[in-house]
């Protein structure tokens, strides 16, 4: 009998021993390795993941972060051409007396001014899609990618959106590591981070810091766009000149946001950076790679940009930290379709809690038209949801196209037949008003300017000269005219990069 239950005992160890073994290999192993994420579909590991575990609860070690995050962030290079001219209309004192070349008096109006930059980027995809700051190849001509292994190449550009301030290049190469997609808003304020990147024109540089906060606005990419998107993640990861459209990662190596900016009185690292987070990245990113244009929703509401006075606050029963005060929802927007009105507080958007304008712009950032969204809003001081259908900037749920005259950032026009005949040309397109944030922003060029030739082709309407842009290379040279004042004036405009 005593036997027996000695046998019992130790066939039951044996069995308990098995089963946790076969569990600990079916479950907690497995777990470890496994990435399911937008960039990564097949559930492929990049190699340079291959021995990574994360931290586990061991004291903070980023080596393993680091070594995964090194290899897939780039160095990025980059030259424009400028185009310093005089190319602005005068009259010579000496034009009524003799018939010569102005140029040759004055000198050549048109001048190559070479100017070089650099920054940083993240490779998002095995086939050579980099993802960066749009203020980093902003205009240039051209630009060169290195890896951490010093292989380079030429890159081009894919597309740009300056009111986010990202850009997605691509070089021709296959296998290269890759950075796999976080999400952004499980990140939380004390969390430690790090900030990769080629910062002062270092090799690669790692920089450890905490996020010390989220939904951050600085109204920094209103220089470059009139819809400027903003929703930061602020960290203290060191971040220098050289760093932009670098990757931000926590510690198990995951991409979390492109690093945008800094704060600093000096131009130099000071405390604070400031990272674009990867929901709204990778949703911009699919944007750009699939239509070229970021397909932008909106909610259609006005809310304070800035704080309220108590007195007003007071008046609208308006709470510190409680959501987003609607001043005014348009008539033809997605929320008054939905029947939020002035007065009511968005306090969510599909669950996530908005206690800010840039948290919300930072969500509605990651949908399209046509999504549909959960919006949760108090009104009379209490809180209901209801289900919004985004829409686009015209107020309808179409794919928004872009046609190349966007670039140009000005407002054209075909040169009327009385016009042409009074400058004795067949026809041309007429420059009637320049934005200040397109192609014809980067050259010495006035309002009232007429084309009349673009590449050596003589444009007689907007559509003709359209189709010349769309055929036309890195740059186009544009010939035309000022009304009162005599000779050609010639403009080279940038394409290769215009927003």
């Amino acid at each position: 009998m005593k036997f027996k239950q000695i046998a019992a005992i130790v066939l039951l160890s044996a069995a308990t021993t098995f089963a946790t073994m076969w569990g600990y290999q079916r479950y907690a192993k497995q777990d470890t390795y496994v990435y399911q994420n937008d960039n990564n579909d097949s559930g492929k590991i990049p190699a340079n993941y291959a021995d990574f575990k994360g931290l586990t609860n061991a004291p903070a070690d980023f080596v393993p972060a680091a070594n995964a995050a090194i290899p897939a962030t780039v160095h990025i290079k980059t030259k424009a051409t400028r185009t310093a001219s005089n190319n602005l209309p005068r009259r010579s004192p000496f034009g009524d007396l003799f018939d010569m070349d102005l140029d040759d008096v004055f000198g050549d109006r048109m001048r190559s001014v070479p100017q070089m930059a650099s920054g940083s980027g993240a490779i998002i995809s095995e086939d050579g899609y980099i993802v960066t700051n749009n203020h980093v190849v902003e205009g240039a001509d051209e630009i060169n990618v290195t890896l951490n292994n010093k292989k380079s190449f030429k890159a081009k550009l894919v597309a740009a959106d300056p009111s986010s301030d990202l850009a997605v290049i691509k070089v021709e190469a296959k296998g290269l590591p890759f950075l796999i997609y976080g999400n952004s808003d499980e990140v939380k304020v004390g969390q430690w981070v790090l900030a990769v990147g080629y910062p002062l024109t270092l090799e690669t540089t790692v920089t450890a810091g905490i996020v010390s906060a989220k939904g951050r606005t600085l109204d920094i990419n209103s220089r470059q766009s009139r819809t400027p998107v903003e929703s930061f993640i602020q960290t203290d990861a060191a971040v220098n000149p050289g760093n932009s459209g670098g990757p931000l990662i926590n510690t198990d190596g995951k991409l979390i946001g492109i690093n945008s900016a800094i704060a600093s009185p000096t131009g130099a690292y000071a405390g604070y950076s400031f990272t674009i987070p990867v929901n709204i990245v990778k949703k911009i990113v699919a944007d750009l790679m699939k239509h070229g244009t970021v397909q932008r929703a909106y909610l259609g509401i006005e809310y304070p940009r800035e704080n309220l006075s108590d007195e007003v606050k007071e008046q609208n029963g308006i709470k510190e930290g409680e959501g987003v005060y609607v001043l005014n929802a348009r008539t033809e927007g997605a929320a008054a379709a939905a029947g939020i009105k002035k007065g009511d507080i968005i306090t969510k958007i599909n669950g996530v809690p908005v206690v800010s304008g840039a948290d919300m712009v930072g969500q509605i950032a990651t949908y399209r038209p046509g999504d549909k969204v959960n919006i949760s809003y108090k009104r009379d001081g209490k809180e209901q949801t209801t289900a919004v259908t985004l829409r686009n900037a015209t107020g309808s749920t179409d794919i928004v196209r872009t046609s190349v005259l966007d670039k140009l950032g000005a407002e054209l026009e075909t040169l009327s037949k009385e016009d042409a005949k009074s400058l004795g040309v067949a026809g041309g397109v007429v420059i009637k008003g320049i934005s200040g944030k397109g192609a014809l922003s980067k050259v010495r060029v006035q309002e009232g300017y007429v084309i009349v030739k673009a590449d050596g082709k003589e444009v007689k309407t907007v559509d003709e000269f359209r189709k010349v842009l769309e055929s036309a290379g890195s740059s186009v040279k544009v010939e035309g005219m000022y009304p009162g004042y005599e000779g050609i004036y010639p403009i080279v405009i940038p394409m290769n990069n215009a927003n």
